[in-house]
């Protein structure tokens, strides 16, 4: 389904001017800043474990093949490094990437003024005396961090659905 709304463009792989009718799938459309920002057409949502784009736009949208509207809204164009990972991909990501799991990868700071939940990654590898009062984070918490980051989404709101796909026909044509 999405790709039938892409254009057919002539490509000649080899050059020996036998052209072929191929999908363009390097057209590409995006929210406009002013969609993005607006908050009536969107519902916040947190992905559970092992759920799929399909999955979730099955049950919003009665259709697993509208997966690329959960995709689009939320700016994610590789589902395998920006989708949250399920439990056991999780811990094999991890386990592959570094060989301390427990190790530190950064350190924290509160934020001391307005909101102190807020915390600040503290950059400095020359100066140990600058981690004084700033917790550590170990490479499994910066991980889970990140895929709890993920993990929330927006969705659009099922009665804007069919202006949304149709909108998108028009302009990747």
């Amino acid at each position: 389904m999405y790709f039938n709304a892409f254009p057919v463009i002539p490509y000649d792989s080899v050059g020996d001017y036998n052209f072929k009718e191929v999908t363009n799938i390097l057209r590409r459309v995006r929210l406009r800043s002013k969609v993005k920002t607006n908050v009536m057409l969107f519902d916040t949502y947190d992905v559970k474990e092992g759920e799929t784009p399909e999955m979730i736009a099955d049950k919003l949208y009665g259709d697993p093949e509208l997966h690329w509207v959960v995709l689009m809204v939320n700016d994610i164009t590789d589902r395998f490094h920006q989708w949250p990972m399920n439990f056991s991909q999780f811990n094999q990501y991890i386990a592959d990437k570094y060989n301390d799991i427990n190790g530190i990868h950064h350190y924290e700071v509160a934020q001391e003024s307005g909101d102190t939940s807020i915390k600040i990654w503290v950059e400095n590898d020359s100066d140990t005396n600058a981690y004084s009062g700033a917790t550590p984070i170990t490479n499994y918490e910066h991980e889970l961090a990140e895929q709890d980051r993920k993990r929330k989404i927006r969705l659009l709101d099922d009665r804007y659905l069919g202006l949304f796909v149709s909108e998108f026909e028009k302009r990747i044509k």
